[in-house]
């Protein structure tokens, strides 16, 4: 059952890339997806008669600690993830109990991850701030393929693994 073990390792491991990838993304394009959280936070682009437009925040410093704490919790994800990823390769030749404490740090990392894109994109972007209303700023399908594989890979992770030895 070596190759469950390895398999996992592997699953968390691109759970860490893919979080680290955005995270960098969104401090290396900055501008780019700055606009995005602005549009989503603005309402500017959600049905002209909607009445949850009373929601909206313009306040470029909110919008401004918004997007920090998106990137802070999409690096906190992939740092997670990538911790996690190390401590299971490390315990993957020993026993289930050994494996299984292991996985602590993959747990945390890929529910951080779930938590970014299901409750701030999906749920405080797509629903609160309207997003789903918007025909070119609606992150919603992205943020869900992406919080179901997240959900998916921390599923897989904590099934126990028969012990080897």
């Amino acid at each position: 059952m070596m190759i469950l073990r390895l398999s996992k390792v592997a699953c968390v491991a691109a759970i860490a890339l893919f979080a680290s990838l955005v995270a960098f993304g969104n401090i290396t394009d900055y501008g780019t997806n700055w606009a995005f959280v602005q549009h989503v936070m603005r309402m500017d682009t959600v049905f002209p008669d909607s009445t949850i437009r009373y929601r909206a925040i313009d306040n470029t410093t909110l919008q401004t600690v918004a997007y920090a704490a998106i990137i802070a919790a999409e690096t906190l994800t992939a740092i997670l993830c990538w911790i996690g990823a190390v401590k299971l390769l490390a315990a993957a030749r020993g026993d289930a109990r050994g494996f299984q404490r292991a996985k602590t740090f993959a747990i945390l990392g890929l529910t951080c991850g779930f938590l970014v894109w299901q409750v701030g994109f999906q749920s405080i972007g797509g629903e609160w701030f309207g997003m789903w209303m918007s025909t070119s700023w609606n992150g919603e399908d992205s943020a869900f393929r992406d919080y179901i594989t997240i959900l998916a890979v921390l599923i897989y992770v904590v099934v126990p693994e028969p012990d080897l030895t």
